[in-house]
């Protein structure tokens, strides 16, 4: 025991003093509080008042109600915001051309230069009811955000007028075509959670996406360990004191628990980041509805032990894998045959979280959640997403628990041959009698 406790301390020792690990783990904590609150100081202080001059060429009182409309505009829904525009509308009395020009001149001049300068130039003309065509002419056309609403304004105007025009009442008509707003909130365990539909959604697939690359990686940086040994000839000495199943049972343990403390650093980040949004606000001098309107779905305490427990035994499941396929293999190049087998295996986990997501509480789900190589994946999801009864659970873990002794059993007895073969690439017939001579 002590023999295995040394490889698992050399293992983890190794990777966690590494400049990649330590980046690499930090790396994305900071990206996390970045997502949180970066968006957050942008809004606060990125929209102000836009200066625009109105060229009405209309003949009626269409120029006057877009300027109504305008002026009744908010950057924010608190009452005390300011407005959105600040409009100054000019009567062209059919000069429209030679007023929008006089106005365009004065467009992005700064104000030292003129005291009235102007971010943008409307115009509007009698065709403007019939055809929709209303020009803009400004400096932030490149902005999507403040030309939407800026159409959006205006062309509520333009129902309106068009809708008095053909005798009916615009408030009737607006009151009939307005649309439903559905709020999908998920329901656990008979509750309602809070956390709305495409939340829920954006937590699963982080979750999976972030397991399957895990695995895949760390298994991969397993396998490269066990041949880099075996083409040193380290593996000789080691044989030589310890059995081969400590070694196998130790360079996965090592190399699991690296991955579970970079996990775990990643996962309590994320948890922090979203539970404690309101002291986070205090500390960048935020507002706490600023932070709590940003789409960045929870993620609570029960789901972060699952994501971890189910990481663990994922990787220990893989991981033994891919030793063992290092183990039969001279060279790096040599897994590739080996080693895409397991990765495909990986990848209809991953592929099938979909068909989960979709109906979380289906057949295809829940058959998912037994089946030894998919569970690892599927339970997480699952259980982020619908609410999942604690038999289930304990019969997903029974299961995904034997199968991992059964496949690190099968796995050491590849290990203990294989890693003592050189030269020439076993075949698959030479690999099955190393398991029955075992």
């Amino acid at each position: 025991m002590n023999k295995t406790l040394a490889v698992i301390r050399r293992e983890l020792v190794a990777r966690v003093r590494t400049r990649a690990f330590l980046i690499s783990t930090l790396i994305l904590p900071i990206l996390m509080v970045f997502v949180a609150v970066v968006p957050a100081l942008m809004m606060r202080g990125g929209s102000r008042t836009m200066q625009i001059a109105m060229v009405d060429g209309t003949g009626d009182s269409l120029g006057s109600r877009i300027e109504s409309a305008l002026a009744g505009e908010k950057l924010s829904r608190d009452p005390g915001a300011p407005t959105r525009y600040a409009l100054h509308r000019f009567v062209a009395a059919g000069r429209v051309a030679v007023l929008r020009d006089s106005l365009v001149a004065l467009t992005g001049v700064s104000r030292e230069q003129h005291p009235q300068s102007f971010d943008g130039v409307l115009v509007v003309t009698d065709s403007t009811i019939a055809t929709g065509k209303v020009d803009y002419l400004g400096t932030n056309t490149s902005s999507f955000e403040s030309m939407g609403q800026l159409e959006g304004t205006i062309s509520k105007v333009l129902v309106q007028m068009r809708l008095a025009h053909s005798g009916l009442d615009p408030a009737i008509v607006a009151s009939a075509i307005r649309p439903i707003n559905l709020n999908a909130t998920k329901v656990s365990d008979g509750k309602a959670t809070g956390q709305s539909g495409v939340q829920s959604f954006a937590i699963a697939y982080f979750m999976a996406f972030l397991l399957y690359l895990s695995v895949v990686l760390y298994g991969q940086q397993t396998m490269t360990s066990v041949i880099e040994e075996k083409t040193s000839r380290i593996m000789e000495v080691l044989a030589s004191s310890m059995r081969p199943f400590q070694m196998l049972l130790g360079k996965v343990l090592g190399v699991g628990l690296t991955g579970l403390l970079q996990m775990t650093i990643w996962g309590g980040t994320y948890y922090l980041v979203t539970s404690q949004r309101g002291r986070l606000a205090g500390l960048f001098g935020l507002s706490a509805d600023a932070m709590q309107s940003l789409p960045i779905p929870a993620m609570p305490t029960d789901l972060l032990v699952v994501f971890l427990v189910y990481f663990m035994l994922g990787f220990l499941l893989f991981g033994a894998l891919y030793a063992a396929i290092g183990s039969i293999c001279n060279t790096i190049q040599e897994t590739q045959q080996y080693a895409v087998a397991v990765t495909m295996v990986l990848m209809l986990g991953f592929f099938s979280v979909f068909a989960v997501m979709k109906d979380p509480t289906g057949g295809l789900g829940v058959t998912l959640s037994f089946v030894p190589f998919f569970s690892q994946l599927v339970m997480p999801v699952r259980w982020s997403l619908a609410a999942v009864s604690p038999i289930e659970l304990a019969g997903s873990l029974a299961i995904g628990i034997a199968t991992l002794l059964g496949t690190t059993w099968l796995a050491g007895r590849i290990y203990r041959t294989g890693i003592l073969m050189y030269g020439k690439k076993p075949t698959f017939g030479e690999v099955f009698r190393w398991i029955r001579q075992g």
